[in-house]
């Protein structure tokens, strides 16, 4: 949130007097109802009007994506910065967010028999991969959240395993995860959180063997 709130600042102030006449304003009263209110419905709502107007904006269509985010609309979160992406394929926090939105529709109940489940869950790994390429293995936080999404795949598809290969490449998702969590304990070995995680993957694997 707080890289969120810093750079929102930068690209709003520089823009504002360029793209206010393309958007009638939706965008700046999009951007106070964000980040002056913390209102993502209201910003959703102004943003989708400056949207409209002006479809190729970037910088509407990232603060419109993570309002979308922050208000619990992930799939319009994932197709807003799938746009987002198109313009600015290099903004690794774009696939962060992406990423994150596709692995709360993955792990939405309601989603349990939905086909797509499985694309939701490769889509949210691919985006974290994405991010870190772009930003380093430095960033704990990116790490965290692709061995996350490796842990919930892997718990996703232990349910359904058949066979030997189903076992097998439940095992690997899991040992993916782990070795992620072990990326982020060399960087910060005091987090007990992160301990606890590896713990409770490795247990996973013990009981699949």
């Amino acid at each position: 949130m707080i890289y969120f709130k810093q750079t929102a600042l930068l690209f709003f102030v520089l823009i504002t007097g360029q793209t206010i006449a393309q958007t009638g304003n939706y965008d700046k009263l999009g951007f106070q109802a964000l980040m002056m209110k913390g209102d993502f419905k209201a910003a959703v709502s102004q943003l989708e009007k400056a949207d409209v107007k002006d479809p190729n904006n970037a910088n509407v269509l990232k603060m419109l994506g993570y309002s979308y985010y922050q208000s619990g609309n992930f799939e319009n979160a994932v197709s807003t910065y799938s746009r987002y992406i198109a313009l600015k394929p290099a903004d690794y926090s774009a696939y962060y967010y992406r990423g994150k939105a596709r692995l709360n529709v993955a792990n939405d109940p309601r989603e349990s028999l939905s086909q797509m489940r499985d694309n939701f869950y490769l889509s949210s790994v691919k985006d974290f991969t994405k991010a870190i390429e772009l930003n380093g293995e430095e960033d704990s936080q990116l790490l965290q959240n692709r061995a996350l999404a490796y842990k919930d795949y892997a718990i996703y598809k232990s349910y359904k395993i058949k066979k030997a290969v189903d076992k097998t490449a439940c095992i690997a998702l899991f040992n993916n995860s782990v070795t992620d969590f072990q990326k982020i304990l060399v960087l910060q070995p005091q987090r007990t959180d992160i301990t606890s995680l590896v713990s409770y993957v490795k247990a996973q694997i013990s009981s699949l063997k």
